[in-house]
């Protein structure tokens, strides 16, 4: 293994990590400011209790989040300082704004927030964590500004081997980017949403707390299923815009070796790499163009031509991403979704029933569906990432050229190992913490009820 197979896997790694704790503060932000609305419109205790519970839970993944957030800026100088003397005149712009302002704005609010209950007025408290809120998704707004570039490079010109900025406005207007903001933003909002459904069908079963966490269990029942539902049509939107300008990564999705018009959607594919054919394939006619161009015809390109056309344009090379890592990710991504979407339609189904029964099953069911937006924003990640491979920057800078040259690879493998073990305990001591305060329930009001030790029989 080498520096650069090295520095590749850190990088992802330590991004996963990030990407456990980032949509749930997006996600938890805004349930928690909609419940604190709630308590401040209609003065009831019951609410109050929920966005102090709920909170509590956004402030240990906040912590976390910022903590696994700190590492990732330090390797674009250390690991990838080409890659950072190539575009760093682009893409420190939108990371320096939403560092001065974004992230700012989110943790200062949010200590106002946390500290400011006794202090503030009603209505000033509630504006700090909408401020919150709004802060956490301005940030996913510049973050996803500098990636987009890296996927769709706008707004720029090269010059004595470095990309300089000719148009900050072309590089926030990004088409890429305002197809993978409300994407992004619509996921986070699901996964904070099942995380409420799960712990609040965890206290329904136990029967504790019920008026608490039955409004609990409704908010986010009606929240999750216009979450996943934005998720999977903006989903579609990204799809269509990357088979103009990321057709590579549509192929490499579905498997795809030769070209097709009308173009099948592969439910299953088993292909041989090196012959580039597929050995067997069940497939569903007609339907990955319609995904394409939202028409029953349209011709989507396979592997084999496109690493023709790319060969002509840029070079020799191999400008296939890992097939089967794209493949079954993307799977994984969209079956996870649709699990997902059936089960925020049974939720509602269940809220609309005369009274919100929630068995020990039931409540088993959406306590396991927590891990299921976990499955689809990391897979979903690694879609993004790797199918843009071998390309660091789309079409400009290959990743082999984006790595630092004189880092030896003992360096970079002792502090992947070192980055990973810190990460890991970290993940665990804060999954422990949420799982502690979720178990325990809400403090309500000033009536001390202490928790059944197990959940009714069954459970």
């Amino acid at each position: 293994m080498d520096a650069l197979i090295l520095a590749r896997w850190q990088f992802a790694l330590t991004t996963i990590f990030h990407f456990f704790f980032v949509p749930l503060t997006i996600g938890l932000a805004f349930l928690v400011a909609l419940m604190e609305t709630i308590y401040v419109r209609t003065g009831q205790q019951v609410y109050k209790d929920m966005t102090r519970f709920w909170g509590k839970l956004l402030l240990i993944n906040f912590a976390m989040g910022v903590v696994t957030g700190i590492v990732l800026e330090f390797q674009f100088g250390m690991n990838w300082s080409e890659y950072s003397r190539f575009v760093g005149d682009i893409f420190g712009a939108p990371l320096a704004v939403e560092a001065l302002l974004a992230f700012f704005m989110e943790s200062t609010f949010l200590a106002v927030w946390l500290f400011g209950w006794d202090v503030l007025s009603k209505g000033l408290h509630l504006l700090s964590i909408w401020l919150v809120a709004l802060a956490t998704t301005i940030s996913a707004m510049w973050i996803l500004a500098a990636n987009s570039f890296m996927q769709h490079p706008v707004g720029f010109v090269v010059r004595g081997g470095r990309a300089e900025m000719t148009d900050f406005f072309a590089l926030i207007l990004n088409p890429h980017l305002w197809v993978q903001l409300p994407h992004t933003v619509a996921a986070a909002f699901t996964t904070g949403a099942f995380l409420v459904l799960g712990v609040s069908a965890y206290h329904l079963a136990r029967r504790f707390h019920v008026d608490l966490f039955r409004r609990s269990f409704q908010i986010a029942a009606i929240i999750g299923l216009v979450a996943i539902g934005l998720t999977i049509f903006y989903g579609h939107r990204q799809a269509r815009y990357k088979a103009e300008v990321q057709p590579m990564k549509i192929a490499a999705v579905e498997g795809l070796f030769e070209s097709e018009n009308p173009a099948s959607l592969s439910l299953l594919t088993i292909g041989d790499l090196r012959q580039r054919r597929e050995v067997f394939a069940i497939r569903i006619p007609r339907l990955l163009s319609l995904l394409a161009y939202n028409q029953l015809t349209g011709e989507v390109k396979g592997m084999d031509e496109l690493q023709e056309e790319y060969q002509a344009r840029y070079g020799p090379g191999n400008y296939i991403p890992p097939p089967v890592l794209m493949y079954w990710s993307f799977r994984a991504m969209v079956g996870a979704g649709f699990v997902l979407l059936v089960l925020a339609v049974y939720a509602i189904f269940l809220v609309m029933a005369e009274q919100l029964a929630i068995t020990p099953r039931t409540a088993r069911l959406f306590v396991w569906a927590i891990a299921l937006p976990y499955v689809a924003n990391t897979t979903g990640w690694i879609v993004a990432e790797v199918g843009r491979q071998p390309w660091i920057v789309q079409g400009l800078l290959k990743t082999e050229a984006g790595v630092s040259p004189n880092v030896p690879a003992g360096s970079v493998l002792l502090t992947l190992i070192s980055f990973t073990t810190v990460y890991s305990v970290l993940t665990v001591v804060t999954a422990s913490l949420l799982i502690r305060f979720a178990r325990q329930g809400a403090v309500v009001g000033t009536i001390d009820e202490t928790p059944p030790p197990t959940l009714a029989s069954g459970g």
